[in-house]
């Protein structure tokens, strides 16, 4: 199985900047995309940022020019740097992938368990 661990996430001004990490960690044969989400009480999960294996990149609408999504697939890392940060940013930020956990195995949805941003006004 595949384990996804978040970190990074706190309070912050509006304005300011945060970058949060997700390491993932298990058995993990290949990895074809990873994904942060967000969601805040009684609001649908909204994709936030996706990354592939490949290294291409899309964003949501809302954050397009403000947060930057990377990725190290040799240590099964990836960062979402969150700059000039709004109160509408603030919501709960998981890491989700894509991936298969060894060769016998299809691809598969894992997720981590969040990790909270909050931008105050």
């Amino acid at each position: 199985q595949v384990q996804l661990v978040e970190s990074g996430g706190g309070l912050v001004q509006a304005g300011g900047s945060l970058t949060i990490t997700c390491i993932a960690s298990g058995n993990i044969f290949v990895i074809d995309h990873m994904s942060w989400y967000r969601q805040t009480p009684g609001k649908q999960r909204e994709l936030v940022a996706r990354i592939s294996r490949g290294g291409n990149t899309n964003y949501a609408d809302s954050v397009k020019g403000r947060f930057t999504i990377s990725g190290d697939n040799a240590e099964n890392t990836w960062l979402l740097q969150m700059e000039n940060l709004k109160p509408e940013d603030t919501a709960q930020y998981s890491c989700h992938t894509f991936a298969r956990a060894n060769p016998m195995d299809v691809f598969r949805n894992y997720w981590g368990q969040g990790t909270q941003v909050t931008v105050s006004s």
